[in-house]
């Protein structure tokens, strides 16, 4: 019975040993590594570093100020600027009109109502041009799509492909930027020379092939 009680307790004890040696290795396992003490010259590195990553976010900061700053300077009036040129618009559909009355043409009012429509559309041309605001050159101009909207073609044999050879509405530029595109008519052949070219292109691609 004693040697049976002996052995148990020695038992105990040895279970006791093992879970006391688990728990420490479990303890090492979860323990946080200790950080590497850092010598003086990587601190001085590792603050540098930071100083750096600081000033260059700074100065990215700075820059974008600078051009918020300078597009507010540059284009702040650009809705106001569009805006504006209904008052062209309506002045050219004012003189269009006026021209087209067959009560006033020949006559002496129409004449003067003329001269002041023109002579307001000059100032208000201008007011903007003194505002970086100018006209696009549309006449006579190949078709460019970043300035120009073709809206219908003309027969024209006298102007090469694409040209423009009436302007609809005018369009404007601020500085660098498209205020509004010019609305024109552009230039295409004649029905019977698409066919004169189509028929020299066939007995071109004959002869090649003979």
């Amino acid at each position: 019975m004693e040697k049976e009680e002996t052995k148990n307790k020695k038992q105990s004890e040895e279970d006791k040993n093992i879970s006391t040696e688990n728990e420490k290795k479990l303890d090492e396992n979860n323990k946080i590594p200790e950080e590497k003490e850092l010598s003086p010259e990587e601190k001085i590195k590792e603050l540098e570093d930071k100083l750096a990553r600081s000033y260059a976010e700074m100065e990215n900061q700075r820059r974008r100020y600078e051009k918020e700053k300078d597009d507010a300077l540059d284009y702040g009036g650009f809705s106001f600027a569009r805006e504006s040129l209904n008052l062209i618009d309506n002045l050219e559909r004012s003189k269009t009109s006026l021209e087209n009355d067959e009560k006033l043409k020949n006559t002496d009012a129409l004449k003067k109502i003329l001269e002041h429509i023109e002579i307001i559309n000059k100032d208000m041309l201008t007011i903007l041009k003194k505002n970086n605001i100018e006209p696009i050159k549309s006449i006579n101009e190949k078709l460019d799509p970043n300035l120009h909207q073709a809206m219908m073609e003309v027969e024209d044999d006298q102007k090469d492909v694409g040209t423009i050879v009436q302007e609809i509405q005018k369009g404007f530029m601020m500085k660098e930027r498209l205020l509004r595109p010019s609305l024109v008519c552009v230039s295409k052949k004649t029905q019977k020379n698409k066919e004169n070219g189509k028929k020299t292109g066939e007995i071109k691609e004959n002869k090649d092939k003979n």
